[in-house]
């Protein structure tokens, strides 16, 4: 990636094109918080890989949480409530759990959702389309508990989280939906947290309520496409459906619900001082994980966190080394986990909400060459 004055404008030339973004406002050294890399979607060519966020880098888990409060300090002493915060599966799943977990106590009446991309036994609130996506429906759901329910049809604040936004598309489409449905009558404003904002002020031209745009930067992108470029040929990953694998976690993230985190995933695990262990969450099952990566970082451990996925991107800039195998839901669909393999770790913790049994044992052979000990830590 080439930096341009003093870090402002970044420049990346794809094997499709040229990515050039532009920042007009935020603290952080583009450097620190993205890199690029290339997509195998026909539809965008070109992904934002978070060095931040614990998806596609691992990264310390203290990492995740100052973005978390950096992001977390630009909300207003107070806001209309019930507040309801939506994290986007599957990437943003995580950002929106730690985002809504720095503000649970200052909005008391608040209650996180996040989007799925697995069908649940719930009542299902709305659908929606990411356009742009590798996978683009979504699914949300309904709490079953009366007091998240409630916290969730009398919102007057709506809070919309993902990983970046650059048309804003994805929101305009979430608050449409949720809207149609007639169960949240009493919206009255929209606050957009992004860690990346590249839409300029696409949402608060096309957002039918008051809208507030929060970022860690902001500012334009461009993309220059090379005529004639070959087009990226994605796998078919774009699948909602419920698979083979039965998924047996506690469902107390965010997919039904959630006023508090759990943070009861992995409690009987103990570590050596200084060990460098790798917690992986699996998919849109990445909050709990997270949790039990920052413990253990309390506790002494070198600990590094990341997930599965199942983006599919090139290798190459962003991207050091790439595993592909099959998701652990049974589903049939390339998963895939980034910037692991070229690595070495003392110990990797893999956490999945489906039985060990759903692990695809190529990831785990694969894992048994980075870390002398990998584990598969669930609720079961």
């Amino acid at each position: 990636m080439s930096l341009l004055n003093e870090d402002t404008v970044y420049r990346r030339a794809l094997s499709c094109g040229t990515i050039q973004v532009t920042r007009a406002r935020g603290e952080m050294s583009l450097n620190d918080l993205f890199d690029i890399a290339e997509r195998h979607n026909p539809k965008r060519a070109f992904l934002f890989v978070s060095k931040v966020l614990g998806r596609h880098i691992p990264v310390p888990p203290s990492t995740m949480r100052q973005a978390y409060q950096r992001l977390a300090r630009q909300f207003p002493e107070s806001v209309p409530g019930p507040v309801l915060f939506i994290g986007m599966a599957e990437t943003a799943v995580g950002l929106g759990a730690g985002v809504f977990d720095e503000l649970r106590h200052q909005y008391a009446d608040s209650v996180y959702l996040t989007s799925t991309r697995h069908p649940q036994d719930g009542e299902l609130l709305c659908e929606f389309k990411e356009e742009h996506s590798h996978a683009t429906d979504h699914l949300i759901y309904l709490p079953a508990e009366a007091e998240m329910r409630r916290r969730v049809t009398e919102a007057r604040t709506l809070v919309l989280i993902d990983d970046e936004a650059t048309t804003g598309n994805t929101f305009i489409n979430l608050l449409a939906a949720l809207r149609n449905t007639g169960r949240l009558p009493q919206l009255e404003q929209v606050v957009a947290v992004t860690l990346t904002d590249w839409s300029g002020d696409a949402l608060e031209t096309r957002c039918p309520l008051p809208v507030r745009t929060l970022s860690l930067v902001s500012g334009a992108w461009q993309w220059e496409p090379i005529p004639d470029a070959p087009v990226p040929v994605m796998p078919a990953v774009n699948v909602t459906s419920r698979g083979n694998f039965p998924i047996t976690g506690k469902q107390s993230w965010g997919r039904l619900g959630m006023t508090a985190p759990a943070n009861d995933l992995g409690r009987n695990i103990t570590i050596s001082p200084g060990e460098r262990v790798l917690v992986l969450g699996t998919g849109e099952f990445v909050w709990e994980p997270f949790l039990l990566a920052e413990r253990l970082a309390e506790a002494g451990a070198d600990a590094f966190y990341s997930s599965t996925t199942r983006s599919p991107i090139a290798t190459g800039f962003a991207i050091q080394s790439a595993i592909a195998f099959t998701d652990n839901y049974g589903l049939g669909i390339p998963n895939f986990l980034y910037n692991v393999a070229h690595q070495r770790f003392d110990r990797v913790l893999l956490c999945t909400e489906t039985p060990a049994a759903s692990v695809d044992s190529h990831l785990m052979k694969t894992l048994a060459g980075v870390a002398a000990s990998v584990e598969i830590i669930s609720y079961e």
